[in-house]
């Protein structure tokens, strides 16, 4: 694993642009974003910056499904999943107690331990339905 990155004006730029846009974005709509916004900084490092943020639990990830990463810096620390919007992209962070009781009985079932899991749920809201 390498070290993280120290924080600099770009990291920074970056992760105050998520806390200022709604939904998930991936690192290209940010790095444009930056752009608009007069920031000089490469794509290379938005993406850098994006996962040492993810890694460091400060933003989620999801994964579409063509594989593509995005990211959003969400209200709630605690651990969550999210209902999606494939039309928009509009998300919502939800609790799932009977996935947690599955997923820990399953694991120990078979013998696991330590286990985490992520859970995306991709539906269309309300407003794009």
């Amino acid at each position: 694993m390498s070290p993280a990155p120290r924080t600099t004006r770009q990291r920074t730029a970056v992760a105050d642009l998520l806390s200022r846009v709604d939904g998930f974005r991936s690192a290209q709509e940010l790095h444009e974003l930056l752009r608009r916004e007069g920031a000089s900084v490469g794509l290379t490092t938005v993406y850098r910056h994006v996962q040492a943020l993810a890694d460091a639990g400060e933003v989620d990830v999801l994964r579409h499904e063509d594989g593509e990463a995005v990211y959003r810096r969400c209200a709630s620390p605690a651990h969550h999943h999210h209902l999606v919007c494939r039309a928009c992209g509009r998300s919502v962070e939800i609790e799932g107690p009977a996935v947690e009781r599955w997923t820990s009985q399953v694991a120990a079932e078979h013998g696991f331990t330590d286990v985490q899991h992520t859970l995306e749920v991709f539906g269309t809201c309300a407003d794009c339905a």
